[in-house]
């Protein structure tokens, strides 16, 4: 079972996306999504659900705080958020860490974030600074662990070694953009850096924007926020890719998105593949990953397709 190394966080093998939620999913529909979620995870694992301060400025983490309030279900759940960029000229400041953490816990009406993360790096800020400012969370008991978004290799590196030297508590995760369709920013450098330090890696985009659920194909128009996103990885390498994957899909009578998500939490260093829904439908597309098991020569022309 999924869990994220070095902590006590046993984790759904897939991460439900929350920045659909208030965006692309109104507060039923979200519900809808988050009761669905609950109901295909299995009993040994906890539920877990990424959002952050700058998903609808707010409105995500108003939602998931609603529902689980309503449910009764903060102490089931493994609940990541985010200190975002927003507009703020620092970031990552020790000051703005503080103001955010306490408008998230405020917004998701709880008394600790599970997972908080850099949402991406701040450079005009010492790490020492940012690192010292979650430590001081974490010691306050309301972070349980603190994790990196959108960090560079050498910038990783940096945070990981000054949090030993500092004694300071250290990002557990790594969030990177990561999917069939692009591997080399994280497989050419990150991931070493994740697998020589340990921590557990939490991809987002794992269907690059909807790409790999087949829809975006040369010619066709499809209606969705993300098409424009999507459709840039239309092409020769995007069909040898979706080939593949209706290949092993209709083998395992699944889609696409089942597949592409089940090579992506196999992967090295891979804890829970993160992506997001924008109704139960959609949804329901995606849970077979949690007992889809690949075999090898599947894995092998997926990796060879995507190179």
């Amino acid at each position: 079972m999924p869990q994220i190394p070095g902590t006590d966080l046993t984790v759904s093998d897939l991460c439900l996306g929350a920045n659909v939620f208030g965006w692309t999913a109104d507060e039923p529909t979200s519900f809808a999504l988050l009761d669905r979620f609950v109901d295909a995870t299995v009993s040994t694992q906890a539920p877990f659900v990424d959002t952050a301060e700058s998903y609808g400025r707010g409105r995500s983490e108003e939602i998931l705080g609603n529902w689980m309030a309503e449910r009764g279900m903060r102490d089931r759940m493994v609940v990541a958020t985010k200190a975002s960029r927003l507009e703020k000229e620092r970031p990552l400041s020790a000051a703005e860490i503080r103001t955010a953490v306490e408008g998230s816990l405020r917004r998701l009406q709880t008394d600790r974030i599970d997972l908080y993360y850099a949402h991406y790096d701040d450079e005009a800020t010492p790490l020492e600074e940012t690192l010292r400012a979650f430590d001081e969370l974490v010691q306050a008991g309301k972070v349980r662990y603190v994790a990196a978004s959108n960090y560079s290799p050498e910038r990783l590196t940096e945070a990981l070694e000054t949090s030993e030297r500092l004694g300071l508590a250290r990002y557990v995760a790594l969030q990177p953009h990561y999917n069939l369709m692009e591997r080399a920013a994280y497989e050419d450098r990150l991931r070493d850096v994740a697998a020589g330090s340990g921590i557990g890696v939490l991809p987002y985009y794992g269907l690059a924007r909807g790409f790999l659920t087949g829809k975006y194909r040369a010619g066709e128009r499809v209606d969705s926020p993300r098409s424009e996103g999507a459709s840039a990885y239309v092409g020769e390498r995007g069909d040898r890719v979706l080939d593949a994957l209706e290949q092993v899909a209709q083998t395992h009578g699944v889609t696409t998105a089942t597949v592409a998500l089940r090579w992506l939490a196999d992967r090295p260093t891979v804890v829970s593949p993160i992506a997001s829904a924008r109704s139960v439908e959609q949804l329901a597309d995606l849970l077979p990953m949690q007992d889809l098991v690949l075999a090898d020569e599947e894995t092998q022309a997926l990796d060879e397709a995507s190179a």
